[in-house]
């Protein structure tokens, strides 16, 4: 439930600079909103929700695995030419 909210607020920050910056006029953006309604109460909602989910626990699984390495020591050999 986090990452879905987060990924709406995200998606709505960018629509709302998208409209803002002339990039999407008003009338695309809502006929988006609309469509994304309409969307959420079809059949694909679950394997849209599946892997919007599988996205965000890779992007997990990456940041863990970075998180557990931790910074790599890589010596500068001084001694020169």
């Amino acid at each position: 439930m986090v990452i879905s909210f987060s990924l709406a607020l995200l998606l709505g920050v960018v629509l709302v600079v998208m409209i803002r910056g002339g990039s999407v006029k008003w009338g695309p953006a809502i006929v988006a909103i609309l469509f994304g309604f309409s969307l959420a109460s079809t059949g694909a909602a679950d394997p849209i929700r599946d892997f919007l989910e599988s996205i965000g626990n890779s992007i997990g699984a990456v940041d863990d695995s970075i998180s557990s390495v931790g910074p790599v020591d890589d010596p500068v050999d001084s001694s020169g030419p």
